[in-house]
């Protein structure tokens, strides 16, 4: 119950109060259990308005960046989703409340076995996972609906554009190693266009197609 109050406080204080409208967003917002995506040391900041440590120099971000992101994918029902970076797998987790399906790949193996298990205790089985580079995309179950990229990339990868749907929709962190922009990008019969959403800050997009791993 005490956990139930604080995604409605997190929900009303910290997005509806930013903007955040979407109901499908806000509804999922409140209903996944952010709280079990961090450590039991940190459950009782889970909801509070900045990023946390989940080990291997990653973090979960704070609410609003993740609402935002979501929001701005202007997601559907029936959408097949990829997410590149699952990390704790809050943000899998949230998307999967949204859509029919959920692609996510993680290249830290001991993150994805920690999310891929919460996963199934919380039975979120439209979620599926990969150990891989995620900078390579999921070219075998292209195209998607929306992309979404949970790390900072030095510039817009072509290979997983090419893996959006007609219609598609990507977000994504663009930048240096330590300030990006949150790019929208979006596909259509005329082509490419971008939008430009605002300053952020994400860890590294480390693979073959984002920063090198050193």
């Amino acid at each position: 119950m005490r956990y139930t109050t604080l995604r409605k406080k997190m929900v009303k204080n910290q997005l509806q109060a930013r903007g955040i409208t979407d109901p499908l967003v806000l509804n999922a917002m409140e209903t996944v259990p952010r709280h079990l995506f961090v450590s039991e040391a940190l459950a009782d900041q889970a909801y509070g308005d900045f990023p946390l440590p989940i080990g291997e120099r990653q973090t979960i971000s704070q609410p609003i960046i993740v609402a935002e992101m979501t929001q701005a994918l202007q997601l559907s029902k029936n959408d097949r989703v990829l997410e590149i970076g699952t990390g704790s797998g809050y943000q899998a987790a949230v998307l999967s409340k949204i859509v029919s399906r959920v692609y996510t790949i993680e290249r830290i193996h001991s993150l994805l076995i920690n999310a891929r298990k919460l996963f199934d205790e919380l039975h979120y089985f439209n979620i599926i996972t990969k150990y891989s580079d995620g900078t390579c995309g999921w070219r075998d179950q292209s195209p998607f609906d929306a992309i979404i990229i949970t790390a900072g990339a030095p510039k817009i990868p072509k290979i997983i554009v090419d893996q959006l749907a007609d219609g598609g929709r990507m977000v994504m962190p663009v930048g240096s190693q330590h300030l990006q922009e949150l790019i929208l990008i979006q596909k259509d019969q005329n082509g490419i266009s971008q939008t430009n959403l605002g300053g952020c800050r994400f860890v590294k997009l480390v693979g073959e197609h984002g920063w090198p791993n050193a």
